[in-house]
């Protein structure tokens, strides 16, 4: 369950104009079963805060955000472990999903 008073707070404190939620089709474009869950979050953003919703297709954010983090890793031996659990990459795959819409907006798709 998402903790409210946090995304509250956040909201408050940035005072943005809309909000960006990554939607984890499948490879192939259909939904998987993460998308009602996702768009359920959305829903709720506005519903809850008012405030602007955008949903970006996040297909190849994870992979792409694990494969930088891995040559992170080779680049910078300091790190032994390149393990998920040791390395979580979801702020980087955020960061992916953030550009992408940057880059082009009109991708966007309905909440």
């Amino acid at each position: 369950m998402p903790d409210w008073d946090k995304i509250k707070l956040l909201l408050d404190d940035w005072k943005p104009n809309q909000v960006i939620v990554g939607l984890p089709l499948n490879m192939d474009g259909s939904e998987s079963d993460f998308c009602i869950r996702a768009r359920k979050f959305a829903r709720r953003i506005h519903g809850k805060f008012g405030i602007k919703v955008e949903m970006v297709d996040e297909r190849l954010s994870t992979f792409e955000a694990k494969h930088q983090n891995q040559l992170k890793h080779e680049k910078n031996k300091k790190h032994s472990s390149t393990n998920y659990r040791d390395n979580p990459v979801d702020d980087l795959a955020a960061v992916l999903i953030l550009q992408t819409w940057l880059s082009d907006p009109t991708i966007a798709v309905l909440p």
